[in-house]
């Protein structure tokens, strides 16, 4: 299953963007997917999780309350609200199995997106 990221741009600070991630050659079903972030100069941090089956939802504490994660069999999305500019960065889905300890372990996934850029600026 291969993923491609999408839906990034050029946003305002209090903005909105919503980002999508599609799966090719079969679906997200059976898989936790997981959305990171690589801001210019920095290392890729881990942003959200939505689990496979029971969609449970895990963020880190600074998008909690402006980022929506969610998902169908095809598709997972990163809904981002009140954007501010340390929001900036490339933004990459991945997909995997991990257990619960380690969903921000980058080494656990299997496949990544290629990465959608997000600059807020105003």
């Amino acid at each position: 299953v291969q993923l491609q990221a999408s839906g990034g741009g050029l946003a305002e600070p209090g903005g909105a963007l919503r980002l999508s991630c599609a799966a090719s050659g079969g679906t997200l079903d059976s898989y936790t997917i997981s959305w990171f972030r690589q801001a210019p100069g920095k290392e890729r941090e881990w942003v959200s999780t939505i689990r496979h089956g029971a969609k449970v939802t895990y963020y880190t504490d600074s998008v909690k309350g402006r980022f929506t994660i969610s998902r169908d069999s095809h598709t997972a999305y990163l809904q981002m609200n009140s954007l501010k500019p340390e929001d900036t960065a490339i933004y990459y889905c991945a997909r995997g199995r991990p257990a619960l300890g380690s969903i921000t372990d980058e080494q656990v996934y299997y496949s990544w997106g290629q990465g959608t850029l997000v600059t807020v600026s105003s």
